[in-house]
């Protein structure tokens, strides 16, 4: 799958990037077996071009120092490109091989990531299209779940908080298990089907936390419970361990938040270690990344859904011919100006330039780290 950029687009001049980490409160917070999260560091970037467009993305860095450091590679980044002209996949390709003998992972790949959809940002701006429709697709509706919270709490309290978070219209919720017995887990989540009841899909996440048999006894005991999938029960990076899992379970096996680059995505698929797949747009490789793994999950018929990054990730699940589930997060809502619609379980996909996102100046500033 290739995007069609040249036909469209004016040709654009890189100047500068800009940077600011934001530490922004979360209505809800995250529970999970290793950490409960309740303030979500962010990084917004500015690529600004010598032709007066700006192309604009955010990214997830999970502690401050994570957005202070990977702040810090997007500016070398740009100081490796200035003044070349803007064309995302060459430019994605050279700073591929300028970060090889540092190694392109984890910091590094989130920085160049958000490079990435920053410069497919000021390329759809310029065309005056969405991001979606550069891609070469029309923009259309995409089917949410509601991530927000949900995380290893009494049952009672996850029950009232499944109840909040349908009420803006939502037809599924991600539910966050991993307590230390298999039967308080099956306590949480009857607890929710009970509150929201059987019509609403319920995604099943353990971030990682289960030893191999453990996760084998447990996704044997959830068959009857009818979850959408079964996401990270034991470390991703185990395949042999993850195609066991996978083999032995009639739920489907999400993998793919944490794939770093396309080539692990497809390690994953050859192993048969999931039969769901959920790239992030920070470590996948941007949208150079995501629509190269597009290609990918489009040619073995893999549903593909997104993790986080709702506003970038609708155009891009919109673009993808096997595109499934958008994982929406609110955390953005605080410092936009127009946070991503939901309507009847259904993100719509903005008909504004580009990716949509533009910052509300004063909340950015209320929210800037020191």
């Amino acid at each position: 799958m290739t995007a069609r950029t040249g036909d469209i687009s004016p040709v654009l001049t890189i100047r500068s990037v800009r940077t600011t980490p934001i530490l922004v409160p979360m209505k809800y917070a995250l529970g999970t077996s290793v950490a409960r999260v309740t303030e979500a560091p962010l990084l917004l970037i500015d690529l600004e071009t010598e032709e007066g467009i700006t192309g604009r993305t955010y990214l997830f860095c999970y502690r401050p120092a994570g957005a202070r450091a990977v702040a810090s590679l997007v500016e070398d980044a740009a100081s490796l490109i200035k003044g070349e002209q803007l064309r995302p996949a060459d430019i994605a390709a050279k700073l591929a091989r300028s970060f090889t003998l540092i190694g392109v992972t984890g910091t590094v790949r989130m920085a160049l990531s958000g490079f990435d959809t920053a410069m497919w940002d000021a390329v759809a701006v310029a065309a005056g299209l969405p991001l979606a429709s550069v891609l070469g697709h029309t923009p259309r509706p995409i089917r949410a779940y509601n991530s927000c919270g949900l995380g290893l709490m009494a049952p009672s309290a996850l029950a009232d908080e499944a109840a909040r978070l349908i009420e803006g219209g939502f037809k599924a919720v991600k539910l966050r298990l991993g307590y230390p017995a298999l039967a308080e887990d099956l306590a949480a989540l009857n607890a929710v089907r009970e509150r929201i009841g059987t019509g609403i899909e319920v995604m099943v996440d353990y971030n990682q936390m289960l030893t191999l048999e453990e996760a084998l006894r447990r996704a044997h005991a959830l068959t009857a419970e009818g979850v959408t999938w079964l996401e990270e029960p034991i470390r991703h990076d185990d395949l042999e361990g993850n195609a066991r899992i996978a083999a032995a379970s009639t739920i489907p096996l999400q993998l793919g938040e944490n794939f770093n680059g396309v080539d692990a995505m497809a390690a994953a698929l050859r192993a048969r270690a999931c039969q769901y797949v959920m790239p992030d747009l920070a470590r996948i490789g941007g949208v150079t990344g995501w629509m190269q793994a597009a290609s990918l999950a489009a040619a073995q018929g893999v549903p593909m859904s997104s993790h986080l990054f709702p506003e970038v990730s609708a155009h891009l699940l919109a673009a993808t011919p096997t595109g499934d589930w958008l994982e929406y997060v609110d955390w953005a809502d605080a410092f936009v100006q127009e946070p991503l619609k939901i309507v009847d379980g259904m993100a719509i996909v903005p008909a504004r330039p580009g990716s949509g996102l533009e910052w509300d100046r004063r909340a950015v500033e209320r929210f800037r780290m020191t």
